[in-house]
């Protein structure tokens, strides 16, 4: 795909580095962080932040971040660590019954790996995939807010803003809901999500996989300081992502801030000349 001309600085918020076979193996592609780097380079993106792919049931994420972050040296990617959890993310009553008896397992995330990714400077935030990896214990997320690192959630159908708002936005720490909390393709959670971005002022959204140019103007013209640019690579080429931002009816001013202001706002690793 030929590379894309624009005059934009972008930055990317929501990118997946599959760094091992299981990886590999639970995707079924075979994404190199050098090909994912020469997408990113095609679309103009400068810099992306990046974490795991989903591990098999019962595997930990921690040798999986370590190689994410090991991979981003020297590469223009900013690490994130994936956390799991052993708490069911659904909202019916039978969710409700097996958080009652959630013990966490050896495989789940504990309050200690939250504190060692914070003051890891290869660490810069921490990304939460409840309805594949389940929620973390309570005392993992009261240190998630201690850290006061963002935490990408990817949010939607499987776990919907009203899940989110009841089980995460009442800790003071900065959320960015991935692909506007409405994955996939359901333009009324995206909706419902951008109606919270009035209620938290520390609730932010990224677009990946948002391709309903109504809801992404809506989000940029009420929402301008909240709303980031992300590709979903490698899933998607970050080429139609940063297309769909340049075909929008709104100012460059209200593009720049998406594609860099607003992301380098909240991770300072993104911004320019940042030392990661």
């Amino acid at each position: 795909m030929l590379g894309l001309e624009h005059d934009f600085r972008i930055v990317d918020t929501r990118a997946t580095l599959d760094p091992d076979e299981s990886s590999v193996a639970t995707h079924g592609r075979d994404i190199s962080p050098e090909l994912l780097e020469r997408e990113m380079l095609q679309a103009g993106v400068v810099r992306a932040v990046a974490s795991p792919g989903q591990r098999a049931p019962g595997r930990s994420y921690l040798r999986a971040n370590n190689a994410v972050a090991r991979l981003s040296i020297d590469r223009p990617f900013v690490a994130f660590a994936r956390l799991n959890g052993p708490r069911d993310p659904g909202t019916g009553p039978l969710s409700a019954i097996r958080n009652l008896r959630a013990e966490r397992d050896d495989h789940h995330a504990r309050p200690d790996d939250v504190e060692q990714y914070s003051y890891d400077d290869r660490f810069h935030g921490f990304t939460l995939v409840p309805h594949a990896d389940g929620l973390p214990n309570e005392d993992v997320l009261t240190r998630l807010e201690a850290a006061d690192l963002p935490v990408i959630v990817h949010a939607g159908t499987r776990f919907p803003p009203e899940a989110v708002e009841r089980e995460l936005l009442d800790y003071d720490m900065p959320v960015v809901l991935a692909s506007f909390g409405g994955y996939p393709l359901d333009a009324d959670l995206m909706h419902e999500t951008l109606g919270l971005l009035g209620e938290y002022d520390r609730l932010y959204v990224e677009t990946s996989a948002v391709r309903y140019r109504e809801v992404l103007e809506r989000g940029v013209l009420e929402h301008p300081d909240r709303v980031l640019f992300g590709s979903g690579a490698p899933d998607v080429h970050p080429n139609i992502g940063v297309m769909e931002i340049l075909t929008l009816d709104v100012s460059e001013d209200l593009m720049r801030r998406v594609f860099a202001k607003n992301p380098a706002r909240l991770i300072p690793a993104l911004a320019e000349g940042a030392d990661v």
